[in-house]
């Protein structure tokens, strides 16, 4: 499966090289919908049920959680760089042709990575890669929120919101908010207060085997963001739970060693 982030002419233009480069050498090649219309191709396929054997997906960490949101089926997936940091996307387009060979004859390994289901008082809405945000909707308006963990309330603290994020999302909102950066092999849920107004509330990681309930105690409006994809009002009173899911991502590990890049793509820009 190919996906190309579908406003971006340069990732387009590889999607188009690759599919040739890939039907070429006998693969059947299916893309994901918003790219073949991008391409000019018609109509493309609803990706949320397809069985395949890899999606190749050209863009920045954005377009990889997008299409890890839509696969109900998660397959392995290779993300080549077209964004600017790309902590999901591990291939350079020059090194896209190389390492589609090597998938091609069997030498790679597929890394699992923890995900977050999510439900607001008991209704299921959808797993998160990355984060999970509860966030005021209106600036400079500072929510209050209880922390519980297996049925304790673990922590209250006023703040702007709260970031519960995995160990991959470690390196985008979560880092940016000023939590630690977390080695992505470990099952756990991140919480970082957002601008929170005590110095007390500080970051935690807690193990994924936690029940974790985030509690709103306000009335000002606020909002619960799913990987920066989906947005949805919360209300005060609504309780988030989150666990960890029983369908993990699926990577193609193209050998990048973690701290190489948080070395090349962090302490460099």
């Amino acid at each position: 499966m190919l996906v190309a982030r579908p406003d971006d002419e340069k990732a387009l233009s590889l999607a188009d090289e690759l599919s040739i480069f890939l039907e070429e050498r006998g693969h059947s090649i299916i893309c994901e919908n918003k790219t073949s219309i991008a391409l000019g191709n018609g109509d493309g396929i609803d990706i949320s049920s397809l069985k395949g054997d890899a999606a190749v997906v050209i863009g920045g960490d954005g377009t990889v959680l997008h299409t890890v949101r839509q696969l109900e089926n998660q397959i392995p997936i290779i993300g080549i760089n077209r964004g600017r940091v790309g902590f999901l996307t591990d291939i350079e387009p020059e090194e896209a042709k190389e390492y589609l060979l090597k998938i091609e004859a069997g030498n790679y390994a597929i890394e699992k990575r923890m995900r977050l289901s999510l439900s607001v008082d008991g209704e299921y809405i959808g797993q998160a890669l990355n984060e999970a945000v509860i966030v005021s909707s209106r600036p400079a308006k500072i929510l209050q929120l209880t922390i519980n963990i297996d049925h304790v309330p673990a922590e209250r603290f006023r703040a702007d919101g709260v970031i519960i994020s995995t160990a991959t999302g470690s390196t985008g909102y979560a880092m940016s908010a000023g939590g630690p950066i977390v080695d992505p092999w470990i099952d756990g849920f991140l919480i970082v207060p957002l601008a929170p107004y005590y110095l007390s509330s500080r970051p935690h990681l807690i193990s994924s085997k936690r029940r974790l309930r985030v509690e709103l105690d306000s009335t000002k409006p606020a909002d619960l963001v799913v990987d920066g994809q989906h947005i949805m009002e919360v209300f005060n009173g609504n309780v988030l739970s989150i666990e960890k899911s029983q369908k993990p991502a699926l990577f193609i590990n193209a050998g990048k060693n973690f701290f190489a890049k948080v070395d090349s793509k962090l302490k460099t820009l």
